[in-house]
């Protein structure tokens, strides 16, 4: 198959354990991309959190795009411009909030490129600080202050409590929301149908390409739509079980350059 496309999730797949791309995993990107495969960073992070890592594969350059908050947002590198997103509804902003007080837990969200939370000294907030490279600010009254539509709430506990708080946050919010863990401590709170193979699927569409010349890459939950969806769906070696179940194909671990020897095997 000619593939055209590649997708990669982030953290677990593309960077190793320290959170950075290793230098033969750039360059066969790098080489892919002057042979015009097409390169997608696809993360449940913020998009201020993917940017660095599209700098340092220099999207902007090639025409690649970043895939943000699990599918909330897609930009395209080259323009800067967001080219579809879907928010949460302002009016829903407040029960969100307030759901997570009754629950005992810590929440957060975005403004821009800062962080927003209830919370500064949340060890998960500090981790997502931490992992995307963006300030935190702690907000005394978060259901007052978020009065405009953003793309995701991020709730916040250790894994066994936040394990019984997903069933009553799914249970009370309804139909219209999508709830899931993308991590043991992290509760994401996101618009019905979105998803990774979703925005994929928009993508897709908007260049003109059949999902059978892509190739999508991950390891966690949050990635088994588009390891499902993809032509060639491909699990990291350290990957969830269900992924490695769903995949085409299992790669080596995100520490011993898995995603490069899937560029040389399937692209170069």
């Amino acid at each position: 198959m000619n593939y055209k496309m590649i997708v990669l999730d982030l953290d677990g797949t593309l960077t190793n354990r320290d959170k950075v791309i290793t230098e033969r995993t750039k360059h066969v990107l790098m080489e892919a991309q002057k042979r015009g495969t097409i390169v997608v960073l696809a993360s449940g992070r913020p998009t201020y959190g993917v940017m660095p890592l599209a700098q340092e594969l220099e999207l902007e350059h090639y025409g690649g795009y970043i895939l943000s908050f699990n599918g909330g947002i897609i930009m395209d590198c080259r323009t800067g411009e967001v080219i579809f997103q879907k928010k949460l509804p302002v009016e829903s902003n407040r029960r969100i909030v307030e759901l997570a007080k009754d629950e005992g837990v810590d929440i957060l969200t975005y403004e821009g490129p800062v962080i927003l939370t209830n919370n500064v000294e949340c060890p998960y907030a500090k981790l997502e600080s931490q992992i995307n490279h963006l300030k935190v600010k702690q907000i005394e009254d978060l259901a007052e202050y978020v009065d405009f539509a953003v793309p995701k709430f991020l709730m916040m506990d250790d894994g066994d409590y936040l394990a019984l708080v997903e069933g009553r946050v799914k249970a009370a919010l309804g139909r219209n929301f999508s709830v899931y863990r993308s991590e043991p401590f992290f509760l994401e709170v996101l618009p019905k149908g979105i998803d990774k193979a979703e925005s994929l699927g928009q993508l897709l569409r908007m260049l003109g390409l059949e999902r059978e010349e892509m190739i999508a890459c991950g390891d966690g939950y949050n990635d088994l739509s588009m390891i499902k969806f993809a032509g060639l769906g491909v699990a990291m070696e350290n990957a969830v079980l269900p992924v490695r179940n769903a995949a085409d194909y299992v790669t080596f671990s995100n520490n011993a350059d898995g995603i490069a020897h899937v560029v040389e095997k399937f692209l170069l």
